[in-house]
This record gives C-alpha cells, sequence and structure tokens, in this order.
C-alpha cells in the first residue's frame, strides 16, 4: 500500500505521528511536486490534512483508493479555510471533524467518517489542538475499514452547508456595543492571527485575552473601561454586560497582563475605546 501524506500545517502534525506511530509506511508530500512526479509515484491512496492548496482534478482520479481529507467540522457545516475560528464566533456548543472522499469541489465530497466534540469555551489553538487529535484517531480507525470496502460513503446535504470565510484584520476590530460574551468568543477565535483589536489613546490596543461579565450599571458608556467592585479593570459592552481584559498589546509593544498594562497607563481606567 503505497500511501501519500499532504499536509503543511499544525492541525496536519498529529495525523502524520499517527500514521507513524500505527505503522504505515508514507511519503511526505512536497508542495513543489509536479503532477508526472506523482503520477510515477501511482499511490495507492492519499491522505489530506490542512494542506493550503487545491488538488486538481486530474490528480483525484490516480489512487485506486482515492484521496481521504481530514476536515475539522461537522460537514456539510463550515466548508471554507476557517471552520475552527467560525464555531468559536458563533458560539457551537459543538463540534467535531469529518473524513471525506475528495473530490473537485472544496470540502464537498462524500462522507466516510465523522467524530463529534463538545465545545468548552476554548481558544482557536486549543480547539484546534483538540481536533487535529481527534481527526488523527478517527483517520486511524477509518483507514483499514475503507480500504477493506466495509465504508460506504454518504453524500452530503448540500443544501445545509455553511461557508467559513478566511478572516481578515478588519474582522479583528471590537465592536463595544455587542455583548460581552459575543466580543470574547471573537477575540478566543482571531488570536493569534488575525487578531482583535480596539482604538485607545490615537493607538492600536489589542486584547489577547478576556473574560465576559454581567453588568447593569447604566451610567457608563459602552466602550469605557472602569474599575468593578472587585477593583478588576472592566470595560463596558452592550446588553448589560462588560468585558475583563486579562492581557493586552498596545502598538509597538509586547504583550502584557493588564495589571502591568495599568501600571504604566493609569489613565485607562476611565478612558473610552472605539
Amino acid at each position: 500500500m503505497k500511501l501519500l501524506f499532504f499536509g503543511t500545517s499544525n492541525f496536519s502534525k498529529p495525523v502524520f505521528n499517527a500514521l507513524q506511530k500505527a505503522g504505515y509506511s508514507f511519503i511526505l508530500w512536497n508542495q513543489e511536486n509536479s503532477f508526472e512526479e506523482f503520477k510515477k509515484m501511482a499511490p495507492d491512496i492519499c491522505v489530506v490534512a490542512a494542506y493550503g492548496k487545491i488538488i486538481p482534478k486530474e490528480w483525484l482520479e490516480i489512487p485506486e483508493y482515492g484521496f481521504l481529507n481530514i476536515h475539522p467540522s461537522l460537514l456539510p457545516k463550515y466548508r471554507g479555510p476557517s471552520p475552527i475560528q467560525t464555531a468559536i464566533l458563533n458560539g457551537d456548543k459543538e463540534t467535531g471533524v469529518t473524513i471525506i472522499l475528495m473530490d473537485k469541489k472544496v470540502d464537498h465530497g462524500p462522507m466516510i467518517a465523522n467524530e463529534k466534540l463538545k465545545m468548552k469555551n476554548e481558544k482557536y489553538k486549543e480547539l484546534e489542538e483538540k481536533l487535529a487529535g481527534l481527526g488523527a484517531e478517527l483517520l486511524i480507525k477509518t483507514l483499514p475499514k475503507w480500504i477493506n470496502g466495509e465504508i460506504k460513503p454518504v453524500e452530503q446535504n448540500h443544501s445545509k452547508t455553511a461557508y467559513a470565510k478566511k478572516f481578515s484584520w478588519l474582522d479583528g476590530k471590537i465592536d463595544w456595543s455587542k455583548s460581552a460574551d459575543e466580543i470574547d468568543r471573537q477575540i478566543r477565535a482571531l488570536n493569534p492571527e488575525p487578531g482583535t483589536w480596539t482604538n485607545w489613546n490615537n493607538k492600536i490596543l489589542k486584547i489577547l485575552e478576556s473574560l465576559p461579565i454581567e453588568d447593569k450599571n447604566d451610567n457608563l458608556e459602552t466602550g469605557q473601561a472602569f474599575l468593578t467592585e472587585n477593583k478588576e479593570t472592566a470595560i463596558k459592552c452592550g446588553l448589560n454586560s462588560a468585558l475583563l481584559p486579562k492581557i493586552v498589546q498596545l502598538e509597538g509593544k509586547k504583550p502584557t497582563e493588564i495589571k502591568s498594562f495599568l501600571n504604566g497607563h493609569k489613565d485607562f481606567v476611565g478612558s473610552k475605546l472605539t
């Protein structure tokens, strides 16, 4: 069995390691290799995990057992480049991984297997690590069954698909009129890249970690920094809520805990963030 592995990101590393541990002999595919080289290798099966490039249609027809793609969502939900971030941003309670038999459309092919995972307010990198491990385990359980003809592919319900777009710097701009829960999800989803930020004192202030709380104080404007009864630094948000910034990064500076930040910026409390 000649297996080629296509993977380039952190999500692919546990899959790579799991294949090695399970005793599979495989070749790690180089993005610079040509189609002619691919044909000469004549793989029996290809495994794709966060490869970062479109696999051309003519490649898909060569391996006898096809291209299996490990996708970090419960397809057909969240096709596209950022399913993990989108699940966090939308406040989903459940996510998972799906193995599909690839076809010419992105994340479109029939499903081979899937595994669900309950979400627990994880940050993006934390959830990515969990899903990568889950995907690796699922692949090792699925490969022998697929090769032995024990699995019948199931067509996705294409009417229920949702697209997970690639997020940009502008998507990280914080709108303080939103609830603290929404803003906290944004912070957990979009860090470390593209980052979440606000304007303060004519500079960009990134908020890297936070905690949402309830706050019914009507005397504050949204975006205003204040001290809670427990002397914690908070920022007023919409819908009777506030956000406790935990780690921040002022433009041109290194990330720092909020207490250290306040030592050098005592004018922060009472000021307005926009």
